[in-house]
């Protein structure tokens, strides 16, 4: 049998009434016919998801995006406007997964705000809206457009030579769609920055000494991924991970550049 991979929901409500846990078929297609996994959507609420029971029921976790952004509560600064929307029940499963995965060796891709929770989680700040910051692009969606408008290749992401990804990706500089607004602002200690858009912004991490595959980045790799030769890569990593860790939970780790 394929490994579990638990995909993360996010919060809606159904013609404005009726409450939903939700995800993308983009993120189900990905895992289930990229990585090779059975994708199963989870509740991103404390309520009715344990940490605990989820560790011992999936074999690795898919954060995905999400219009609510990580509460800046959990990262030490006040709320403001620029800040946006927040899922506080999501923040309260994610973050904690997050670092039980982590000490764990347990399988995690973060995406987009997956990126920023795996970030936060491991001791980094947000910036709110970093098309504000002096020297840099506007990376949100564009507001108008169709899908595949809004899923463009907008721009490069430089990564380490040698690095985890430019290993995994077979590239040093790779293109990329951009559909978000906030940005890591100070990296946590075990946060390495292995990629980076041309104005500077954080794209790709992975946290420093973990036992296993910890990843992230700050787009949108889920579409199209079966065709997508940089997203492909990730997902079948991702995917191989997964299959080691059911095989004997077996953390597989990544080796740094050099």
């Amino acid at each position: 049998m394929r490994p579990l991979v638990g995909i993360i929901s996010n919060s809606y409500l159904i013609n404005d009434q009726y409450p939903a846990h939700a995800n993308g078929t983009m993120n189900t297609d990905a895992v289930a016919h990229v990585s090779d996994a059975i994708a199963l959507t989870f509740p991103a609420c404390p309520d009715a998801s344990r940490i605990e029971e989820l560790l011992e029921v999936f074999d690795g976790f898919l954060f995905t995006g999400g219009r609510p952004n990580v509460h800046p509560e959990e990262y030490g600064h006040a709320e403001t406007e620029a800040h946006g929307a927040f899922d506080r029940k999501r923040d309260a499963v994610a973050l904690p997964l997050i670092r039980a995965c982590v000490a764990r060796g347990q399988p995690i891709l973060g995406l987009c705000r997956g990126f920023q929770e795996l970030a936060v989680a491991m001791g980094s700040t947000l910036h709110p809206e970093i098309r504000d910051l002096p020297g840099r692009m506007n990376h949100r969606m564009p507001p108008d457009g169709t899908i595949e408008e809004k899923f463009a290749l907008r721009h490069e992401v430089h990564l380490t030579p040698g690095g985890p990804f430019a290993r995994l990706l077979g590239a040093e500089t790779v293109m990329t769609n951009t559909l978000h607004g906030q940005g890591i602002d100070e990296a946590g200690p075990r946060i390495v920055i292995d990629g980076r858009a041309p104005d500077g912004t954080p794209e790709a991490i992975y946290v420093d000494g973990a036992p296993g595959f910890a990843m992230a980045v700050q787009w949108h790799p889920e579409y199209k991924a079966a065709d997508d030769p940089v997203s492909r890569p990730l997902f079948e990593a991702f995917g191989a991970a997964c299959r080691a860790w059911k095989a004997g939970r077996v953390a597989t780790p990544m080796a740094k550049a050099g």
